[in-house]
């Protein structure tokens, strides 16, 4: 049995049709959905994500500001920019990307961020809104996820989803939100005794430690739903993500591929909840 793939650059075209024709609707009303993008220092990595999602903006009719600043910038200059931006009617949602250069304390920014612009999700405000089911912003790679799941039409209600990771980002989000849809949720990380025994119990898990083949064939249930986090290179350079995706594919149900799975929602998911910041502004 060969897994049917979950494509995450088919659905994105989706989603992100539904964002350009709201986005349309809002510019009618007179208001432009706008995306603030802060990035500090020139880690390549973030220079290409910004990049990425600076056009994902603009191809779906959505305003975007890119604000680049050296990597000496002060932690006192970078909050007076995010203060502005709060104040700013023109943005409805502000992104800081990560990492920031050591003398910057990370979580000091989020928490600088009204949480009414928070589009990433990782304001306490936010995460404290998705523990105990009030509206908020969900971050944007487990939400990314969840619609992955929906999209295939999976019903978790009474499902075992096990997930690898317990960063503030993936893990720990992503299993609140499954816990939201009924599924029982173990997770599961560099101190879990067995993974393999926790794994081969599950009808969902979600990969997000940033590691190569985390999950091989054996650590599976025949059937289940594999979706991959990761982002990672193998031996001869090329993007993998955190499953052994060949061996994998051959007992899971579904799998979502690295690239085109995972990587294309989070962007997608970031239009979203801009987007919705800026209809809850205009309503």
């Amino acid at each position: 049995m060969t897994a049917q793939l979950i494509d995450g650059n088919a659905l994105s075209r989706t989603l992100r049709a539904d964002v350009a024709a709201r986005a349309a609707a809002l510019k009618a009303l007179g208001v432009t959905p706008g995306l603030a993008v802060v990035l500090v220092g020139e880690n390549p990595a973030s220079q290409v994500y910004v990049r990425n999602k600076v056009k994902a903006c603009e191809d779906n009719g959505l305003h975007s500001v890119l604000e680049k600043y050296p990597a000496d910038l002060s932690e006192a200059e970078l909050l007076a920019r995010v203060d502005a931006l709060n104040n700013d009617p023109a943005i409805h949602g502000i992104l800081v990307q990560l990492p920031l250069p050591a003398h910057i304390d990370a979580q000091k920014v989020i928490e600088a961020i009204s949480p009414e612009k928070d589009v990433d999700g990782f304001h306490v405000a936010s995460a404290g809104a998705l523990m105990t089911g009030a509206p908020g912003f969900w971050p944007c790679t487990p939400y990314g996820c969840m619609k992955m799941l929906e999209s295939i039409g999976y019903d978790l209600r009474g499902k075992h989803a096990v997930v690898i990771g317990r960063s503030n980002i993936v893990g720990k989000p992503m299993a609140l939100m499954l816990l939201a849809k009924n599924a029982t949720v173990t997770i599961c990380h560099s101190a879990t005794a067995d993974l393999g025994a926790m794994t081969r119990q599950a009808d969902v898990v979600v990969a997000a430690v940033g590691k190569r083949n985390v999950l091989t064939a054996d650590m599976v249930k025949p059937g289940a739903v594999v979706i991959d986090v990761g982002m990672n290179r193998n031996d001869a350079g090329k993007l993998c993500g955190d499953v052994d995706f060949d061996g994998v594919r051959e007992v899971a149900g579904w799998i979502t591929p690295v690239p085109g799975g995972v990587g294309p929602m989070t962007i997608t998911m970031l239009l979203v909840n801009t987007l919705e910041a800026a209809e809850r502004t205009a309503h």
